[in-house]
């Protein structure tokens, strides 16, 4: 890939005026073509140097904004847009770089026009950026690159990844709550048992006689917290750093998603989000002229499940060896025999794009339906939960008092 430069330009507009400003480009001549796309008659172009003091960009590490998906939503829809009102694709990526709110994306926009610039496929330019952009993506827009239907690609895009965030944000809500109600619950439980129950702890002892059994089980507790609670904390954080360097490697994919979908509760919720993004994504797929073996692959890589995506594998193997969609997947407990139903009818009709799009809509309003009805659930077994659990310790602080007004009459 070629390397950018920062050039700082002055030049002038379709009025006269004197403007100024940056640019990123392979050469000094490459920024001068590129002045000149934007309509701009260059005055001077030079090397930008590092921004310095006040002028340099503050990063915070841990604090900088990443790629969302919703990002990307954003784009591809923008993009589709320009590019249908006549906009070449090199001025649509240097509108979408000058006016993209997400740093990062800019910059990325930025070098794949200079890439483009100089011959590199816009799906290519992608590929080099595989870990912002998914592989559904890139083959979209690949697929609509070579099939000239470029700004129906991105739009599917977009359409795929809006479907997508907003069943995210469903499932964000539904989680929300029981989490937050979860963590505070668990935070003032340490915090009591740290600071308050040492409190009653010594004036029990100034009053002699034996406690109850609960105090005496809050007071251990409370001992044990003291060094337990800092060793909590060190766990959690290296959980967390080993968690985000394996949580996509296949050894621990193969333990935890098979266990997300036998979850008492969640697990009927995971199971319908896994089909629905299936079922959307390999819906998009094959509308966008994707081959079916490339899609399938694609598909099992972003269903998000491993067992939805070994399913897939199978039937990938039949689908090379001529056989039908329907068939390895009626043999996985995890796609319902409406589901697999409903795609042999496609197949057999020429129209498993359309099959495929009612089974992703029917699965998005059943996540919602489930959501919505957890959420009510939820709440009020966590005021429950809560209740008993913060009750039952003042319950166990105070009786030792309720002894002492026994003895005094």
């Amino acid at each position: 890939m070629a390397t950018t430069q920062a050039y700082a330009y002055k030049a002038r507009n379709g009025a006269g005026k004197a403007v100024r400003g940056r640019l990123d480009a392979a050469s000094e001549s490459a920024a001068m073509a590129r002045l000149h796309v934007m309509g701009l008659s260059p005055i001077s172009v030079a090397e930008a140097a590092d921004g310095t003091g006040l002028s340099a960009e503050i990063r915070i590490p841990g604090f900088s904004k990443s790629i969302g998906l919703k990002d990307l939503a954003v784009m591809s829809r923008q993009m589709a847009t320009m590019t249908s009102a006549g906009l070449s694709l090199l001025r649509t990526l240097n509108i979408l770089s000058e006016q993209t709110e997400n740093k990062q994306l800019a910059k990325i926009l930025a070098t794949i026009r200079t890439d483009v610039e100089t011959g590199v496929s816009l799906s290519d330019a992608m590929d080099k950026h595989a870990v912002v952009f998914p592989p559904i993506m890139i083959n979209l827009v690949r697929a609509g690159e070579t099939g000239g239907f470029l700004e129906n690609s991105l739009n599917s895009v977009a359409g795929n990844f809006e479907a997508e965030v907003k069943l995210r944000d469903t499932i964000k809500s539904a989680l929300a709550y029981p989490v937050i109600v979860l963590i505070m619950t668990v935070v003032a439980v340490i915090g009591m048992l740290v600071f308050i129950v040492p409190i009653f702890e010594n004036m029990f002892k100034g009053l002699g006689g034996a406690l109850p059994l609960p105090t005496q089980i809050l007071v251990v507790l409370s001992k044990i917290m003291v060094w337990l609670a800092p060793l909590l904390v060190v766990l959690g954080i290296a959980f967390s750093v080993w968690w985000k360097k394996n949580k996509n490697t296949e050894r621990v994919r193969k333990v935890v998603d098979p266990f997300k979908l036998k979850l008492p509760v969640f697990g009927n919720l995971m199971t319908k989000l896994a089909i629905a993004r299936f079922s959307r994504n390999f819906s998009t797929m094959i509308g966008a002229g994707v081959p079916i073996l490339q899609s399938l692959a694609i598909v099992g890589e972003t269903s998000g499940n491993w067992v939805v995506e070994s399913a897939l594998r199978k039937v990938q193997e039949s689908v090379r060896q001529g056989k039908s969609i329907a068939s390895p997947l009626s043999q996985e407990p995890v796609f319902p025999a409406m589901v697999t139903q409903m795609i042999a009818v496609g197949e057999d009709a020429g129209a498993l794009e359309q099959m495929l799009g009612k089974i992703a809509d029917f699965y998005d309003q059943e996540v919602q339906a489930t959501s919505e009805q957890l959420t009510a659930l939820i709440e009020p077994l966590m005021i429950a939960f809560i209740g008993v659990v913060v009750g039952g310790m003042i319950v166990a602080l105070y009786m030792p008092m309720f002894s002492i007004f026994q003895y005094i009459r």
